[in-house]
């Protein structure tokens, strides 16, 4: 997943440029890390210097000046011209910029409770000042005024694109309502920004809160010693000492489900999983849902739409509603059928070890891994000495990117980092020069919220004469003191995923911040990251990294063999518990505001079992109340997207396959045609100039194995 809190960071960033343009003088006192861009290295964040109390006056401040440049181009007695409205507007609001790429990345990855409130206050305050830019009505009538003679303005094809970008940015955002409508938008807007705050939050406390606690090393038979004395050092540090703690983490699926043995202890963890933000108490979900529901199905309906996901999906690839509810119906059919068919082979090794119980929810994990190692011979657990975390990084996912892309890296120690194990390199191109600053934050905290995601500290931007600074955060458990930071495949794949991510941003090279990176749709920005997947078991990466962190010792061509053999394996699960999870969101975004139920969960199972994913054993990936993927991520009625890029994906793997595979100019043809041209002309034509054609569906049905009858 790329970029943090998408709902206020992007919406100021869409109007903000960043970094190195003259900017207005601040009446920051200089002690201020934000009253000037930073002096580190292309912009880099003084984060030894940024106290928490630095945060609200660069808000004001930066509010204040931004709200100033907007009067000054929307009053200007100039006639519009691109360069004194459209250019004025994206090398407007720097502080602004600076200081919310901060806030809203750090708000993510190392919060706190000042951070906390801050945000609770801020979140509507930010709110307000962007729509006061996009519904100054005398702002728009400059942007119409290009806009409507677009063709005879003698625009290059980037600078014609951003005027219609920016004309449809205002009118999506309301331009063209009413003055009462307007109003009543603008309190909409408020009051979103606070529920997707409040339910941000409330995921994060309720998943400490939610923690199963258990009394004895006996109720963890199954996982290994390290982990339990884990176990006990977090109970420790909760006040329980001398009891266990096995923290619920992100999705409903969590990894110790696939280790422990005491099925009893396995139900009570799933059972905290799934129940999360919906049994009542302090951090409870469900009222903020449905008023997040009603307000977004009201916004809709205000702008002229009949729901909420007609809204979103306009500006998206997919474009209707219609396109993907097609699209995730004709995969569960068949998904769902597969899942029926791996669980009918659990349940035979439940029978065979004389279980005495029908397959669960929490049983997946356990037994499909008794399966897996019945029919391959091999269990998740042998890969894991030969997936430790510097191995991958160094002489994996930057082996890769240096064959495929001609990248070097080094890591500095100079530049200051928020948390200690927060690592950074300076990323250079194949002809030496310069290219990035990449942050890698890879380890769990309590403070961090749950997921995978990429963020840009600083964009590139020609217009603006700044370089990228791209960040990728994972989960992983950190071990204890001295102990290797072994990977789970999931784990491994994640990161050559972000990796993607941020490939996508480092090599960016447009002229306006509007389009750097991954400011692409959100249908489309998981595409580049997922085709970075297939880098991480291609054999000549594979051979580089795999290697066993006590002895060095490659792994065993037999277990790579067996890894790429049991590549289709669980897919049934796997795509199962991924649509159950869209459905969900178009089910909610697709609502009228006078269709909002009351009751939550009745609504949540009647949707699964009318979407026909409703199979017991295979949860959604998220349920309602923790998705915050799309109730305060930023894809509301998005979640799709993932697997509407992944046809993209799989196509591209296929064109990789086809010229060649891991050769620097096929690298250097994926870079120059989509990963370099971020949001700067429509992405499905981009695909087209990249592939030559429209994608097809058979690669990624074949991945899935969906192509079996």
């Amino acid at each position: 997943m790329n970029q943090t809190n998408i709902f206020i960071a992007t919406a100021v960033a869409a109007v903000c440029g960043s970094a190195y343009a003259a900017e207005p003088a601040s009446m920051l006192p200089a002690s201020n890390p934000f009253a000037t861009v930073s002096p580190l290295q292309w912009g880099y964040p003084q984060f030894d210097k940024i106290k928490n109390e630095d945060y609200a006056p660069a808000f004001a401040e930066g509010m204040r000046i931004n709200a100033a440049e907007i009067e000054a181009i929307a009053n200007n007695p100039k006639p519009a011209t691109f360069d004194n409205t459209i250019v004025a507007l994206e090398k407007s609001g720097q502080l602004l910029s600076r200081v919310s790429t901060v806030f809203f990345s750090l708000s993510g990855a190392n919060t706190n409770d000042t951070f906390k409130a801050l945000e609770r206050e801020l979140s509507p305050k930010l709110s307000a000042h962007s729509d006061a830019i996009r519904l100054n009505a005398k702002l728009y009538a400059r942007i119409k005024s290009l806009y409507d003679k677009r063709d005879k303005l003698h625009l290059d094809a980037e600078s014609k694109y951003l005027l219609q970008r920016y004309n449809t940015d205002f009118v999506r955002a309301g331009a063209r309502l009413s003055d009462a409508d307007k109003e009543k938008l603008k309190a909409m807007n408020g009051e979103l920004a606070k529920l997707q705050t409040s339910f941000a939050q409330n995921v994060l406390e309720e998943a400490n809160a939610s923690a199963l606690i258990v009394d004895t090393r006996e109720e963890l038979a199954g996982m290994s010693d390290k982990a339990i004395d884990a176990a006990a050092a977090v109970a420790k540090t909760r006040g329980l000492e001398g009891k266990f703690a096995i923290p619920v983490v992100n999705t409903t699926g969590q990894a110790n489900l696939a280790v422990l043995t005491n099925r009893a202890v396995r139900e009570r963890l799933m059972a905290a999983s799934l129940a999360r933000g919906s049994h009542g108490g302090k951090f409870d979900n469900t009222d903020v849902v449905l008023k997040l529901a009603r307000l977004r199905a009201e916004k809709a309906a205000l702008l002229g739409y009949p729901n909420f996901a007609a809204y979103s999906l306009e500006d998206q690839t997919a474009q209707t509603p219609e396109a993907v509810n097609k699209m995730l119906s004709e995969f569960a059919r068949p998904a769902v059928a597969n899942a029926k068919k791996e669980g009918a082979e659990i349940q035979q090794v439940i029978d065979k070890e004389n279980g005495g119980f029908q397959l669960a929810a929490q049983d997946w994990s356990f037994y499909s891994d008794k399966v897996r190692a019945e029919r391959f011979n091999f269990d998740q657990n042998q890969l894991k000495p030969y997936f430790e975390l510097n191995n991958v990084l160094t002489n994996g996912v930057f082996f890769a990117a240096n064959k495929v892309y001609g990248l070097t890296f080094k890591e500095r120690k100079d530049l200051p980092v928020y948390d200690p194990d927060v690592r950074v390199w300076d990323v250079f191109d194949a002809d030496g020069k310069q290219l990035a600053i990449f942050i890698g934050d890879y380890y769990a905290r309590s403070n961090k919220r749950g997921g995978a995601w990429m963020n840009a500290y600083v964009s590139q931007s020609k217009l603006m004469g700044t370089h990228p600074i791209i960040a990728n955060h994972l989960n992983i458990p950190k071990p204890n003191a001295g102990e290797p930071t072994l990977l789970t495949y999931d784990e491994l794949r994640t990161a050559f995923h972000e990796f993607g991510h941020a490939l996508h941003g480092m090599f960016s090279n447009v002229n306006y911040p509007r389009f750097s990176g991954t400011r692409v749709p959100r249908d489309f920005v998981e595409f580049p990251s997922q085709v970075n997947e297939m880098w991480s078991v291609w054999p000549e990466v594979l051979a580089n990294y795999a290697k066993h962190y006590q002895t060095g010792a490659a792994m065993p061509q037999e277990l790579l063999d067996k890894v790429i053999a049991s590549k289709k394996f669980n897919e049934g699960f796997r795509t199962t518990e991924y649509l159950a999870a869209s459905m969900l969101d178009q089910k909610w975004h697709q609502l009228g505001a006078s269709q909002i139920p009351t009751d939550l969960l009745g609504f949540e199972a009647a949707s699964l079992k009318a979407a026909g994913v409703d199979y017991a054993p295979v949860p959604p990936r998220y349920r309602t109340t923790y998705f915050s993927h799309v109730f305060s991520g930023g894809y509301s009625a998005g979640y799709y997207g993932y697997l509407w890029s992944e046809k993209l994906d799989a196509d591209t793997v296929n064109w990789f396959n086809e010229h060649g595979g891991m050769l620097r100019k096929n690298g250097d043809w994926f870079r120059k045609m989509l990963l370099s041209r971020g949001g700067t002309m429509d992405a499905m034509d981009m695909y087209r100039k990249f592939r030559g054609r429209d994608a097809t569906i058979e690669p990624l049905l074949e991945r899935r194995g969906l192509t079996e009858k």
